[in-house]
């Protein structure tokens, strides 16, 4: 059973970075089967960034240019950092093994506020 820990979360103001960090464990590890999602208050939670083997990673569009995806295989970790933060990047930002469609972490919240 896949377990996936988040961490990395915090308040930050607009223009400010953050790096969300993934932990993995309980299956096998690869860092193009993760993706990061997000879910802001009172809406349905989205994708973010995904990572493609021998293709570019891939992002929604309003995070484009500002948020990179990562990986270290070694480590079982994935990553995603986040610059030039926006006041709409608020929420709370899952790791997720796409073979696994039924498992969630518990997320870590990213506030961007003034």
């Amino acid at each position: 059973q896949v377990q996936l820990v988040e961490s990395g979360g915090g308040l930050v103001q607009p223009g400010g970075s953050l790096r969300l960090s993934c932990a993995a464990s309980g299956s096998i590890f690869s860092i193009y089967d993760m993706a990061w999602y997000r879910q802001a208050p009172g809406k349905e939670r989205v994708f973010v960034a995904r990572m493609f083997r021998g293709g570019s990673p891939i992002y929604t569009d309003s995070v484009k240019g500002r948020f990179t995806i990562s990986g270290d295989s070694a480590k079982n970790m994935v990553f995603l950092q986040m610059n030039n933060l926006k006041l709409e990047d608020t929420a709370v930002y899952y790791c997720k093994d796409l073979r696994y469609p039924n498992y969630w972490g518990k997320g870590t919240l990213v506030t961007v506020s003034s």
